[in-house]
Parts: C-alpha cells; sequence; structure tokens
C-alpha cells in the first residue's frame, strides 16, 4: 500500500466536493449543504464542485486542501486557511460567483439563507492570525488508520513553516472520534456553542471548537 499525500488540484473538485459534504455531516445523516442544497445528492455535489473550483479562493476552495493517496486514489483530505485572506467573507463571493454560475435569483438565493438559519444560529467569528483546519474526512473503508493523523501533522507544520503560531479546528458536538483524533496532535477544547434550532436541523446541540500553539 503506497501512502503520499501533495497539494490538491482542479481534477481533484470532485473529490473535494465529496469532503466538504461529509466533514460538514460529521457523525450525522445530514450538514449545512444539506440544509442548504436539499434534494437530490448527485445535484449537491454538482454544485459543491462548482464552489470548490470558482476563481474566487475560500476556505472550501481546492487549492485550500492537501490529499491523501493510497494506491495513487485519493482518499482523505482536509482544508488550512486564514480567516481574514480566505474566510468567511471571501466564501461569501464564492457562493454569488456559483449561484451565478447555476443561474439563480435573487429569491433563491434569499431562500437559501431561510434553509441555513438553524446553522448560523451557532456562528462564532473566527480570530484573524490563526491557522484555521477545516473540512477534515477519510473514505469509509479508509478510516481507523491513521490517515487523518498523517494529515493533520502536515498542514500543522506547513502552518508553522507560513509563520503561524497558534491553530484552531472545529467539530460537531458528539463526535467524539474527531475530539480524540485532534487532541493527538495537540488541540485543546477552548468552547462550545450550543442552539436548540441547531439541534433541530441537524441532531447535534452544537458545535465546539480546539486549539494548539505551533
Amino acid at each position: 500500500m503506497q501512502i503520499q499525500t501533495r497539494a490538491a488540484r482542479l481534477e481533484d473538485a470532485p473529490f473535494v466536493a465529496w469532503v466538504i459534504q461529509e466533514a460538514a455531516r460529521s457523525h450525522l445523516p445530514k450538514g449545512v449543504w444539506d440544509l442548504a442544497f436539499p434534494g437530490d445528492e448527485a445535484q449537491r455535489l454538482q454544485v459543491l464542485e462548482i464552489l470548490a473550483s470558482t476563481d474566487c479562493i475560500h476556505f472550501c476552495h481546492f487549492s485550500r486542501f492537501r490529499v491523501l493517496e493510497v494506491d495513487a486514489e485519493p482518499v482523505a483530505a482536509l482544508s488550512a486557511y486564514e480567516n481574514a485572506a480566505h474566510g468567511t467573507k471571501s466564501l461569501e463571493l464564492a457562493m454569488l460567483e456559483t449561484f451565478g454560475k447555476l443561474g439563480w435569483t435573487p429569491k433563491e438565493m434569499v431562500a437559501l439563507g431561510e434553509r441555513i438559519k438553524a446553522f448560523d444560529t451557532t456562528g462564532y467569528p473566527n480570530a484573524d492570525g490563526l491557522w484555521i483546519v477545516e473540512w477534515v474526512a477519510t473514505r469509509p473503508t479508509f478510516r481507523g488508520r491513521g490517515l487523518i493523523r498523517r494529515l493533520l501533522d502536515e498542514i500543522l507544520q506547513i502552518g508553522r513553516n507560513e509563520g503561524f503560531t497558534r491553530s484552531q479546528i472545529g467539530y460537531m458536538l458528539g463526535n467524539d472520534p474527531a475530539v480524540r483524533a485532534y487532541e493527538k496532535v495537540g488541540f485543546e477544547w477552548v468552547e462550545d456553542h450550543r442552539s436548540v434550532l441547531f439541534e433541530a436541523a441537524l441532531g447535534s446541540p452544537g458545535l465546539g471548537r480546539m486549539r494548539t500553539a505551533l
């Protein structure tokens, strides 16, 4: 079994779309992308593929991802970014670009905002200057092999090399395996953000945040 990691490429956009969806679902049947784009999963993944390959670079963009391959097959990935450069504001611009490519009307955009309101009730601003790790996922048949540990170690070293001194990662409350995996590379709990509306929509009481020194 040959394992290697590399920067994601444009041709990885379909895999990145799956990673974004899977990571958002965490340990639950659905996540924020299921709320945003309900219905057919194939169509949802097509939308996320467009989002992952926009001209605007953001934390869902393929260029922010590291991919782990087993025998030349992408099986795991994660992204990392700095909030001021590639955070929420950049994502909002990329979403507008995506909507334009889909031919969405302003009414459809407003409706999407209404669908994800429950997710936004746990929102907390990310501080600038942190190396934020996001969208961590592995294909089911490759889980439990330490592949994510390898990616986490690598992405944290990249953050150090770029001059960051602190890193942050978030998780869905109730995803204990993820918490344990993050603790193994030095992350420690910082805070939880809970919401009754979030729990009613997704089945988790909210989101947690962890940080570590680099």
